[in-house]
């Protein structure tokens, strides 16, 4: 994610076969990883971008993308003030989960995780894992960024993946609130990292995915709608 200047500066990074793209896909190719990286701006053809993240197997293949669905059109008491994702960014209109060895991947986005219709409608898509790049600001983060991914992971019996940005940027004009997280279906975290660049790493069990849904079967007792995306 690019975080220092405004969002208008992402312009000029876009397109489908970007450096970073490339750069990213041969790293997962390289470490024989699967890797979920982004966001990266690509042009959605009207003077604005998509803010994607992509899913490489670990031979530096695409397996899917996702587009950010929900824009960050907020007032936030910090140096900013004012955030307008939607004068530089188009929303996305796809829900995506994806098929690895590992599990089916949900993909979500930043400020995504405030709409528990779309975790739900990731979870009726069979989402057993959700990863959830992500640059909270510093305010909003404090307030709200672990209790919103466990109450997600809780919801939907998912693994929540949450990789955060943290710092300060643009000669401290910005700051993001960091702790990536990894939570269990039980809201557990079982790992985290507060503070500087580095990783977690967590041991997913599928076992306890399943044990937690048929102990409590929640998706099946809902009595409302399913969610559906607004065109």
């Amino acid at each position: 994610m690019l975080f220092g200047g405004h969002e208008s500066h992402q312009l000029q990074y876009a397109g489908e076969d970007a450096p970073l793209k490339s750069a990213l896909s041969a790293l997962a190719k390289q470490y024989s990883l699967y890797l979920v990286a982004g966001t990266i701006p690509v042009s959605a053809g009207d003077n604005r971008v998509y803010s994607r993240t992509y899913l490489f197997d670990n031979l530096g293949q695409v397996l899917g993308d996702y587009d950010k669905i929900h824009l960050f059109d907020v007032e936030v008491s910090d140096n900013t003030k004012e955030y307008r994702e939607s004068d530089t960014f188009c929303p996305g209109n796809k829900v995506s989960v994806i098929d690895t060895p590992f599990g089916k991947l949900g993909l979500a986005i930043c400020y995504d995780l405030r709409f528990p219709d779309l975790f739900r409608a990731m979870r009726l898509a069979g989402a057993e894992i959700i990863a959830l790049p992500a640059a909270f600001t510093k305010v909003t983060g404090e307030a709200h960024w672990q209790a919103l991914i466990q109450a997600r992971a809780i919801e939907n019996q998912c693994y929540v993946l949450a990789a955060a940005q943290w710092g300060q940027h643009n000669q401290g004009g910005r700051e993001t609130w960091g702790q990536s997280m990894v939570v269990d279906p039980w809201g557990q975290i079982k790992a985290q990292k507060m503070t500087g660049c580095g990783w977690v790493q967590a041991k997913l069990d599928r076992d306890e995915i399943v044990k937690i849904r048929q102990q409590m079967p929640v998706a099946g007792h809902n009595r409302f709608s399913e969610p559906q995306l607004q065109k």
